[in-house]
């Protein structure tokens, strides 16, 4: 065995995965796993944590190395572990020399000082693009175009595990995609943590907008490109008139909106009430209507009284959404939420399933209303595909993964469609 990587949390991480598989392996690692662990919930710290101690169980002598978001918050959490070899910070994790450094520790012995490599990740002022050919077992490519967030949501503690906001440049970004196309694919995600941030530092100061314009005018052979989660209120005017005329920037918009009550939305420093949600949704959806919303909604915030609930329930009705990720609140050592007055465990469980049963039906009602409909579905799989709007498609007549066809809507089976 050489490197081996299990990736915990966002797209960017499972893109930085991937450089880090190349990175380490370009170092010569072998019978390492690296763990590149997420923070926006404690428990996937815990997961990553029970993650660790099965992997040493399974080989004691493989080398774990952990990296992550949660690693850059928290290192001395991982450091302690007996089972883990190294610590590695965010801000280093895809550089090739942080992989040589690890093996020349490996090979010479480490004290266990030393086991913690992460450093002042709000130090850091520039994104380098992962230059990666493609992205192994997947069939669409994702390319980080930003990076941080300036933003202090009080329940968040990303900042802390990403650094200030940065964007590559738009040339890089170009680059990369044409490709990322040459080698086959049809599809490029662009993934951020605050991608809607993007062009904070550069010079001229670009909106996401004027990024998604000039890839597919420079990249006429992409196919589909998607945008990750968004902020609905930092959409620029021309990303809106890129959703609106550009039919290769696809039908699905995930929104970070997190709670449908004003005060709760207060509590949480968001930077939008929720009237802004519910225009902005049906604003897209004048200009688009095929359009296809995604949120992810927190459930059991400090302080949520069942009225205040009740608005985050209604706001998926309001705001026609169809894909939920839904979180039940989690306090984060060091965030301002963590001090607030906590709901029991309990209640926030139960808020946090009537949130995905509300998801359930909202996504119902979505699959019912395609039976019927052609769709130009991306296979991702030889039995499973997915439409512009990111329904997953089960395909009847197999179809060679990577390549997009056309099909029609036969039915459901209440979680994914079925192509006749």
């Amino acid at each position: 065995m050489s490197i081996e990587v299990l990736t915990f949390g966002c797209r960017l991480n499972t893109l930085e995965s991937e450089a880090v598989k190349n990175a380490a392996s370009a170092a010569g690692l072998e019978r390492t796993v690296v763990v590149n662990t997420c923070a926006v919930t404690a428990e996937a710290v815990r997961q990553a944590k029970q993650s660790i101690r099965r992997l040493k169980r399974e080989d004691p002598e493989r080398r774990i190395v952990v990296t992550g978001c949660a690693a850059q918050t928290e290192p001395g959490t991982f450091a302690e572990m007996d089972e883990v070899a190294r610590v590695v910070g965010n801000a280093d994790k895809a550089k090739p020399e942080t992989w040589a450094l690890a093996r020349q520790a490996f090979d010479f012995g480490i004290g266990g000082e030393e086991k913690a490599v992460v450093g002042d990740i709000m130090s850091v002022r520039e994104t380098a693009l992962h230059l990666i050919e493609g992205m192994e077992g997947r069939t669409r490519a994702f390319v980080q175009v930003q990076n941080g967030c300036d933003h202090r949501c009080t329940f968040c503690i990303i900042p802390y595990g990403r650094g200030n906001s940065r964007s590559v440049p738009m040339g890089e970004v170009v680059a990369q995609v044409r490709r990322l196309v040459e080698n086959g694919y049809s599809e490029v995600v662009l993934t951020g943590v605050d991608l809607t941030s993007y062009g904070i530092g550069l010079p001229g100061a670009p909106k996401l907008g004027q990024l998604v314009r000039t890839l597919l005018r420079h990249v006429p052979e992409l196919r589909r490109l998607r945008l990750s989660s968004i902020d609905s209120v930092e959409a620029d005017d021309d990303l809106v008139a890129a959703i609106a005329e550009e039919e290769r920037l696809m039908p699905h918009l995930h929104l970070s909106l997190q709670a449908g009550d004003d005060l709760i939305l207060k509590r949480m420093k968001r930077r939008h009430l929720r009237r802004d949600a519910i225009e902005f949704c049906a604003r897209l959806r004048r200009l688009r209507p095929d359009i296809v919303f995604g949120a992810d909604i927190i459930a059991g915030f400090p302080t949520e009284t069942e009225p205040h609930f009740r608005n985050s329930l209604r706001l998926v009705d309001e705001c026609g959404l169809t894909h939920l990720h839904v979180f039940p609140f989690s306090p984060r050592k060091g965030t301002p939420a963590a001090r607030m007055p906590q709901l029991a465990r309990e209640a926030i469980k139960e808020r946090a399933r009537r949130l995905r049963e509300k998801g359930a039906e909202a996504l119902q009602r979505h699959l019912a209303g395609e039976i019927g409909r052609r769709r130009a579905v991306l296979a991702e799989t030889e039995g499973m595909a997915r439409t512009e709007a990111f329904t997953p498609v089960r395909l009847v007549r197999p179809l060679v993964a990577g390549t997009i066809s056309d099909v029609r809507i036969a039915g459901h089976d209440g979680a994914r469609l079925i192509a006749a």
